[in-house]
C-alpha cells in the first residue's frame, strides 16, 4: 500500500496536471471569443447578430453540466477531461473551413454549431478540473480547499485573460483562419502530452451511478446554483457584446489601422479584466483571511459581497444615462476603472461560491453537484448573452449595465436565503 506521503505527493501532482490542461484549454478559450467577436464585428454583424453566435456555446454548456456530473461519476474524471480538450481541437478546425462567401444566415448558423461544440468541450474540461480539486486537497490541512479551488479558478481566469489579448492580437497579425488554425495544433500537442503523462489519483468511476442523481435535493446547493446563475448573468450582459461594441465605436475610425488598433486595445481591456479578476480569485482566501472561518461565516461573506456587487453597475448605468449614451472621453474613464472594480467584487463573489458548492458537497456526489452547480452557471451565461445584444440594441449602454445590475441584485435574493450552517 503507498504510504501517506506517496499518496499526497500522488495528489498533488493529478492536481498540477489537471490544471496545466485546463489551463491550456482556456487560453484557446478566451482567444476564440475575441476572434469571433471582433472578426464578425468588423464584417457587419449586428449586437443581437453577434450574441446569436454564442447562445449555442452556452445552451450546449447547460446541456453538457447536467450530463457531464454523471459521465464523470461513471466513467471517470480523466475521461470526462480528455474528452474536453479534443472537441475543442475539432472545433478549431472546424471553424478554419469558414468561407466568407457563404451567406450571413449560414455563417451564423454555422458558427453557432461550432460554438456550440466549444461549449461542450469548455465545460466538460471545467467540471472535471473543479471536481478534481475536492477529492485531491488534502483534508487534514485547515483552509486547504478554499486554497486550492482558488488558486485553480484564479489561475484559469487569468490565462482566460491572455486569451483574450492573445486572440485579438493574432486577429491583427495573421487572421481569423490561421489563428484557429494554429491553436488547434497546439492544443492538440497538450492533449496528447497531458494524455502521456496524466499521472493517477483522480477517481476511475462508479458503474452504478444513476442519472437521476444529478438534480439536487439539498436547498442549499439549489439556492446556491440560483445564486451562481444571476451572478454570471450580470458580468455577461456587458461583458460579451455590450462593452467591446462601446470601445469599438470610441476607440476606431473605421480605416484597417484603425482597426487593428481598437483590436488591440479592446483585447488588452478584456484581458486586464480577466487576468485582475483572476489574480483576485486567486488571492481570495487570503484578502478575506478565510483560513480560519466556519462555513457559515462564509456564508455570510457570500451575502455582502454580492450586496456590494449590485451598486456598481447601477453607478455606471446612471453615468451612462447622465453622458446620454454617447460615446464621451469622461464616461469612458468611468467605465474602466468601474469595471475594474466590478471585476475585483466579482471574482470575491466567484470565489466564495466555488468554495461553497464544494464545501456542501459530499465526495460521492461531489461530480453531480458541481455538474448541476455549472449548470446554473451555463444557464446565467446565456441569459446574460442574449440579454446583452438585446439590451444594447434597444437602449444601449444604460440599459445593458441596468440589466447587469438587476440581475446582481436577483443574486442577492438567493444568497440571503441560504441557510446558516
Amino acid at each position: 500500500m503507498p504510504s501517506e506521503a506517496a499518496q499526497r505527493n500522488s495528489g498533488l501532482a493529478a492536481y498540477i496536471a489537471v490544471t496545466a490542461a485546463y489551463w491550456a484549454f482556456m487560453l484557446t478559450d478566451g482567444a476564440l471569443r475575441m476572434l469571433v467577436l471582433l472578426h464578425f464585428h468588423t464584417i457587419g454583424f449586428s449586437p443581437i447578430q453577434l450574441a446569436y453566435l454564442f447562445l449555442l456555446y452556452e445552451l450546449a454548456g447547460m446541456v453538457t453540466n447536467l450530463c457531464a456530473g454523471w459521465i464523470a461519476a461513471r466513467f471517470g474524471l480523466t475521461s470526462t477531461l480528455y474528452v474536453g480538450l479534443a472537441i475543442q481541437v475539432a472545433a478549431l478546425a472546424a471553424l478554419s473551413q469558414l468561407d466568407p462567401s457563404w451567406s450571413v444566415t449560414f455563417s451564423v448558423v454555422f458558427v453557432m454549431a461550432v460554438q456550440g461544440a466549444s461549449g461542450v468541450a469548455k465545460d466538460l474540461s471545467k467540471m472535471s478540473a473543479k471536481s478534481a480539486v475536492k477529492v485531491l486537497a488534502p483534508a487534514d490541512q485547515q483552509g486547504a480547499l478554499f486554497r486550492w479551488v482558488a488558486v485553480l479558478t484564479g489561475s484559469k481566469n487569468a490565462v482566460k485573460g491572455v486569451g483574450f489579448l492573445l486572440g485579438a492580437a493574432l486577429l491583427g497579425l495573421i487572421g481569423f483562419v490561421s489563428s484557429v488554425i494554429a491553436m488547434a495544433i497546439v492544443l492538440a500537442v497538450i492533449l496528447a502530452a497531458v494524455a502521456v503523462f496524466m499521472p493517477s489519483g483522480l477517481p476511475q468511476g462508479k458503474k452504478s451511478a444513476k442519472f437521476k442523481d444529478v438534480f439536487s435535493k439539498d436547498r442549499d446547493i439549489n439556492r446556491l446554483s440560483a445564486a451562481r446563475m444571476f451572478l454570471f448573468g450580470a458580468r455577461d450582459v456587458w461583458f460579451v457584446v455590450g462593452i467591446p461594441i462601446y470601445f469599438y465605436a470610441v476607440l476606431s475610425d473605421g480605416s484597417e489601422a484603425g482597426n487593428r488598433q481598437a483590436f488591440f486595445l479592446i483585447g488588452s481591456f478584456m484581458a486586464l479584466w480577466v487576468i485582475a479578476y483572476g489574480a483576485v480569485q486567486a488571492s481570495a482566501p487570503a484578502l478575506l483571511k478565510a483560513a480560519a472561518d466556519t462555513l457559515n461565516r462564509t456564508v455570510g461573506r457570500a451575502r455582502f459581497w454580492v450586496g456590494l456587487l449590485t451598486l456598481i453597475p447601477a453607478v455606471l448605468a446612471a453615468a451612462s444615462l447622465v453622458a446620454g449614451g454617447g460615446e464621451t472621453g469622461w464616461l469612458t474613464g468611468l467605465l474602466v476603472a468601474g469595471l475594474l472594480v466590478f471585476g475585483g467584487v466579482f471574482a470575491i463573489n466567484s470565489s466564495l461560491h466555488s468554495y461553497l458548492i464544494l464545501a456542501f458537497s459530499d465526495n460521492d456526489r461531489v461530480t453531480m453537484n458541481v455538474g448541476f452547480y455549472y449548470m446554473s452557471n451555463a444557464a446565467g451565461r446565456l441569459l446574460g448573452t442574449l440579454l446583452s445584444g438585446v439590451s444594447y440594441q434597444l437602449g444601449g449602454l444604460a440599459l445593458c449595465l441596468g440589466t447587469a445590475a438587476g440581475m446582481a441584485g436577483l443574486s442577492w435574493l438567493c444568497a440571503v436565503r441560504l441557510s446558516n450552517r
